[in-house]
């Protein structure tokens, strides 16, 4: 049986390397960031914080979570950070934690219209039991109604105020929902858990310096780190941070995965010193795979905005609720090429929407430029609008994939191969 899980191990890896991984939630890890996160520290334990335990053995570690810390002041520009959090959820559970007790209202998004499932009574919200409202919302824009959200926080008085998406192809206008959340003694929390490396290299938007109180966030989607999350303020009052501290541990973790914490750190470093370019490279990416795609004949979501400003391009392949997004992430899948299915504004059926959510942070990670972009879209019309057998086309997918094996944006040799 242990033969078996290994060998499935095997096969997934060689699934991603051969073919175009372009699920928006996902990416690869550097070389220096897998020995990290293949350490020792995997097994071990550090409640508390650096340099304050409850365990003895935890000297080195403290070394690595100190460093991480000091280095994610540093990305984010922010006072305080928190990088224990084992996922992007995990975040948004800790800091409803901290910021609001069972039956206080929350206004966010809709998961109808993109929102987390955190954000969500079936998610972190429900958990809370916390009362929801959700914002208005402006299909044509990708975005809530402004004006419409603010009457919302007006009239409720929420004491948390949530913006952030899991889809999210434009920046969200922040400042006035900021100012009207702060005037009702709201606390704004952003969810960057998809663009939280395109924020920290400049090319998004800045939540801390446009009303965020918190930002929370994922480590591995356009932030190209182990998986987990991170908490960052730009609060510099000593005891709404150590709220923060407080609900992740002993809150929501006791021991928090500190090989990935490792992982998070050498990834921080990583990003200091490549990840600019990374981000603006990843923009560039998935507005070229848009045009593409919309020059190609398929209905990409948001043209009049010009598709995108993220990781991500959104597509409509059917009416509501009529299964069409699942159909197409399944040729595409026997194409080699993985995407995920999606709702759309007007679907209600999570298992059968009309939509596929793109990323290519991924595809950028290994070095691909929007002249690809144009080969993926090429292969996306002849499996889903050329009606081509599938696995021809996975042929043309393995041979655009086999020239582009390698990590970039890292410390890492060249030489060393991405899906080892």
């Amino acid at each position: 049986m242990a033969q078996k899980v290994l060998s499935a191990t095997k096969d997934s890896g060689e699934h991603y390397r051969q073919g175009l991984g372009m699920i928006a939630s996902e990416n690869i890890l550097s070389p220096m960031v897998k020995q990290a996160v293949n350490s020792d520290l995997h097994g071990r334990y550090a409640e508390g914080l650096p340099f304050n335990r409850y365990y003895q053995g935890c000297d080195d570690f403290d070394t690595i979570e100190d460093l991480g810390i000091s280095m994610a002041k540093k990305v984010f520009n922010a006072p305080f950070v928190n990088i224990q959090s084992t996922s992007g959820t995990v975040s948004n559970i800790a800091t409803l934690k901290a910021l609001a007790k069972p039956g206080d209202d929350i206004t966010a998004v809709s998961t109808a219209d993109g929102g987390h499932i955190s954000h969500a009574r079936m998610g972190a919200v429900g958990l809370r039991d916390l009362n929801l409202h959700t914002y208005p919302w402006v299909e044509e824009r990708m975005e809530p109604d402004i004006d419409g959200a603010c009457a919302l926080i007006q009239d409720v008085k929420p004491k948390v105020v949530l913006i952030g998406q899991s889809v999210y192809l434009f920046p969200t206008p922040l400042e006035d929902i900021a100012q009207t959340a702060h005037d009702v003694g709201a606390t704004v929390v952003y969810d960057a858990a998809h663009v939280l490396g395109l924020i920290a290299g400049g090319v998004f938007q800045d939540p801390l310096r446009e009303g965020a109180d918190v930002m929370t966030g994922s480590s591995h989607k356009t932030f190209p780190g182990p998986q987990g999350g991170v908490i960052i303020s730009s609060s510099e009052d000593a005891r709404f941070q150590k709220r923060l501290n407080n609900a992740v541990f002993p809150g929501t973790c006791s021991s928090y995965h500190l090989h990935h914490v490792a992982g998070k750190a050498v990834a921080l470093a990583e990003f200091l010193a490549h990840g600019s370019s990374y981000a603006q490279d990843i923009v560039t990416n998935a507005q070229a795979l848009a045009q593409y795609l919309d020059k190609f004949g398929f209905e990409v979501m948001a043209k009049e905005r010009g598709f995108t400003q993220s990781h991500q391009v959104l597509t409509k392949h059917g009416e509501p609720d009529d299964g069409s997004g699942k159909i197409a992430a399944k040729l595409l899948e026997d194409a080699g090429i993985i995407t995920n299915m999606n709702m759309l504004p007007g679907d209600t059926k999570a298992m059968h929407p009309s939509g596929l959510r793109l990323g290519v942070q991924e595809l950028t990670r290994v070095g691909m430029k929007p002249n690809d972009m144009k080969t993926v879209a090429e292969c996306f019309q002849r499996v889903l609008l050329d009606d081509e057998d599938p696995s021809l086309v996975k042929q043309d997918v393995y041979d655009l994939k086999s020239r582009h094996q390698s990590v970039q944006y890292c410390f890492s040799h060249t030489d060393m191969r991405a899906y080892s």
